[in-house]
């Protein structure tokens, strides 16, 4: 979907949802002030295009047990990038890998139970052959979390 096809109306939706994901569909078109099936069109065509990528419960990683996040890039072999994620995909920790710019190749988010653990993870990713160089980075806090409301807000106040 492009940036240009989601309305105001389609920003207001997302927006309620994010702040009561537990909503119905019938109290979302009470409270925006549309007909119900115009709030059941909006939901899936936002999914069926990919603006919505789920209704899952969002997961802490700390709850499970797992407080320690950190950031490793990678170096990896020349044209081998594709075969390293997927290799990253089959280890749990690993919950996030993107493909950059820059020194590095690949960056991923992993998650630990404690150092000892994630020197664990570590030694789990450097096994694999096609990585030539990692760098790893702990976090220590979290200033700024995952979020894309200011985004839809932005979208509103533009409109």
């Amino acid at each position: 979907m492009q940036p240009h096809d989601i309305d105001t109306l389609d920003a207001r939706l997302l927006l309620l949802l994010q702040a009561e994901p537990r909503i119905g569909v019938l109290e979302c078109s009470r409270r925006l002030g549309v007909a119900r099936g115009t709030v059941q069109a909006r939901l899936d065509r936002l999914q069926r295009t990919g603006v919505i990528r789920g209704f899952g419960p969002d997961v802490d990683p700390v709850a499970l047990g797992y407080g320690v996040t950190s950031f490793a890039t990678m170096q990896i072999r020349q044209g081998r990038g594709t075969a390293v994620a997927g290799r990253l995909a089959g280890i749990p920790e690993v919950i996030e890998v993107y493909t950059i710019t820059g020194d590095a190749d690949l960056l991923a988010r992993i998650v630990a139970r404690s150092n000892t653990d994630l020197q664990r993870v570590i030694d789990e990713v450097v096994a694999d052959d096609d990585i030539v160089r990692t760098s790893t980075y702990i976090a220590l806090s979290a200033h700024v979390p995952y979020r894309t409301g200011p985004l839809l807000e932005r979208m509103l106040a533009q409109a």
